[in-house]
């Protein structure tokens, strides 16, 4: 049960076809020939693009749909937003960064580059000077493109581009932050220069530590941007499932009882129920022998499918809380089914237990009681025993998981700036 309650708070930041029909979501035009698109062409192609306002100083942004593929491999349509210098690129090219967000929710207009002014810093809803119903915004953008680097935001797939959300299943999560550097690179925006890191905090952490484990799909040739140099990954309170998962927990009795004491957990809140439903809603669209009614009843899943399919993540939270009132356990199956297929799932869905591509550095704080610091000191322990080089940075004070990304940025910076720069890393696992 401790296990599975670590399991649950990470689950808490991390979202089959739907189970029943639910409403068109009206989102803007731009979304709405999205979703139309076919995922034809090389992974990284930009199918669509049109422009966006921006108050960052010598700045220009455009709306991007782009063709990615999720861990199944499935071709999707993901959408997001580019922000660049005005101009050519200079001689040497421009360096790519990319940015991953966090939760949002399931629903197609859940994508943070809908918003009307998305072309700015990282404004958070839970903050005091948060000015939406959702996050959207990338950290340090002004910072950023003054430095003459090329920004590029996914949306993932799933929050625009139609299709499901394949929500904390950080593996799709992290192609589709690959994809978007490779849609930036193919627009001419780098000036043909290969260099890219990425940064991402809560369920766009555990998409930045996957895209550093996709050293084959990174390597892919025939893709829209060939040969692209990854040089570091900047993950804040990441989210990491498999890591949690003991050996043996796919036997079906080890895992009947441990997607049981999840799904039972997850029923102590609001908040975490409402996160746990998008997460389990949205696994069978890559893995179609797991049902959304492995674990939830036959009466309660069409009317938990029309919430998550229709509403961000706050907005749906308060509605479940009408729906369902505070026993949010009776819409759970007493036993859940399948156990093993959904344990294989989870592990399969996570950040791949293999070396990343370059240095990676994680940030937390420690009152963060959404995304568990464990989960990355869990992740640095493992990859750090196969050779890789992953850096643990503690925030000074008490900081919280939203309190993160801010209090990071005067560090992450730096560090970013010099992985571009070529200056040596130092060893993170010999701290």
């Amino acid at each position: 049960m401790k296990m599975a309650r670590v399991m649950m708070t990470a689950f808490g930041l991390m979202a089959c076809a739907p189970w029943g029909h639910a409403a068109d979501v009206v989102v803007p035009p731009f979304y709405t020939a999205a979703a139309t698109l076919s995922a034809e062409g090389p992974l990284g192609t930009v199918m669509a693009q049109e422009p966006v306002d921006t108050a960052i100083p010598n700045a220009e942004a455009w709306r991007i749909a782009y063709v990615s593929s999720d861990v199944a491999g499935n071709k999707t349509i993901a959408t997001g937003l580019l922000i660049a210098p005005k101009g050519a690129p200079p001689a040497e090219g421009r360096p790519i960064l990319a940015w991953a967000h966090g939760t949002t929710g399931t629903a197609q207009n859940c994508g943070p580059s809908q918003v009307l002014d998305p072309a700015q810093e990282l404004n958070q809803y839970f903050m005091a000077g948060g000015t939406s119903w959702t996050d959207f915004g990338l950290p340090a953008a002004a910072h950023f493109i003054a430095q003459g680097y090329v920004l590029v935001a996914t949306d993932y797939q799933g929050l625009g581009g139609g299709g499901i959300h394949q929500y904390a299943m950080a593996s799709t999560n992290g192609r589709d932050v690959i994809n978007s550097v490779r849609a930036a690179g193919s627009l001419g925006l780098s000036g043909g220069a290969q260099k890219a890191a990425v940064y991402g905090w809560s369920q766009g952490g555990g998409a930045t530590l996957a895209a550093g484990s996709l050293k084959d799909y990174i390597g892919e040739t025939g893709t829209a941007f060939d040969g692209i140099n990854f040089v570091g990954f900047v993950a804040m309170a990441p989210e990491e499932i498999a890591v949690l998962i003991p050996p043996g927990a796919t036997e079906q009795a080890a895992a009947t009882k441990m997607m049981g004491d999840i799904s039972n957990t997850f029923g102590d809140s609001l908040f975490n129920f409402a996160h746990f439903v998008m997460a389990m809603w949205a696994m069978p669209s890559a893995f179609p022998e797991l049902k959304f009614t492995d674990l939830f009843t036959e009466d309660a899943a069409p009317m938990l499918t029309e919430i998550i399919s229709n509403k961000c993540i706050h907005v749906a939270g308060d509605t479940m809380a009408v729906a369902v009132g505070t026993d949010f356990k009776s819409v759970l199956k007493p036993q859940p089914e399948n156990a093993s297929a959904w344990v294989k799932a989870l592990i399969k869905s996570s950040v791949d237990p293999v070396v990343p591509v370059a240095p990676v550095i994680i940030y937390y704080g420690t009152k963060d009681v959404t995304v568990p610091p464990a989960l990355g000191a869990l992740y640095q322990k493992q990859m750090c025993g196969m050779g890789a080089n992953v850096t643990r940075v503690q925030l000074p004070g008490e900081q919280t998981h939203y309190t993160t990304p801010p209090t990071a940025e005067p560090m992450f910076v730096p560090w970013i700036e010099d992985r571009f720069a070529g200056k040596p890393v130092d060893d993170g696992c010999s701290q």
